[in-house]
């Protein structure tokens, strides 16, 4: 069952990006343009997590939040345009669980959407996007990269490259295709890209173990490589 999130935004571009983003990363979305629509759709829809606006037409974020909180513990996650301290104070003691400042980028959201539903328990397919091999452990759910037992700092962007290569080991992958697969319809660039995040995986996983190595295969692209002799 995928999980639902309802977005309350009336920004029709962000709620757009929003709805199509996790859509393509399988979640179940509906979208409230105004804070009282909000409220109606979260008592249709039953949603696993809201994200919500703290600016809205006919009924502000606070409000809505307010509505939510009065019977139930669905996990929020307020969507601000001001940094402000307080707006973010205030949020949390209303019964907000995270609060995300406007521009962010679609990367952040998720990753927020899967701690604050891993928190409040709404995420028990722990382990899901989790790869293990000899020496080193892959964790798409925490962000984390360990190697030799030792968490490594990885940038988001070098994990999940390395996540979807090792998902399917042997296989061959054009560097077009890792730019569509792992960066995604928001981004825009070439495929030297790849090949620097390729040279600073590499950086951190030369010689570690030789179960397995990201291979380069020459005028095609590359690959997770398990089980070499030798």
């Amino acid at each position: 069952m995928p999980k639902k999130v309802l977005i309350v935004e009336d920004d029709a571009n962000i709620a757009e990006l929003l709805h199509l983003y996790l859509e393509k990363e399988g979640f179940e979305t509906q979208v409230a343009k105004d804070g009282s629509k909000g409220v109606e759709m979260f008592r249709s829809f039953q949603p696993d997590l809201v994200l919500l606006d703290i600016m809205l037409p006919i009924m502000d974020g606070w409000s809505v939040l307010k509505k939510i909180r009065e019977g139930d513990k669905t996990p929020v996650i307020m969507l601000t345009a001001k940094g402000e301290t307080e707006d973010k104070v205030s949020g949390l003691e209303q019964g907000a669980d995270d609060y995300i400042v406007k521009p962010f980028e679609m990367k952040e959201v998720l990753a927020r959407i899967h701690a604050v539903m891993r928190r409040t328990g709404v995420e028990e397919e722990a382990g899901e996007k989790k790869l293990s091999f000899d020496k080193l452990v892959i964790n798409l759910d925490s962000y984390e990269l360990l190697v030799d037992s030792q968490r490594v700092d990885t940038p988001p962007k070098e994990l999940e490259l390395l996540f979807h290569l090792a998902s399917s080991p042997n296989r061959v992958f054009t560097r077009n295709q890792l730019l569509d697969e792992v960066w995604g319809f928001d981004y825009f660039g070439d495929s030297r890209t790849v090949d620097v995040h390729i040279k600073r995986l590499r950086e951190k996983l030369e010689g570690v173990s030789d179960q397995w190595r990201l291979k380069t295969v020459w005028g095609v692209g590359y690959k997770f490589e398990l089980g070499m002799a030798g």
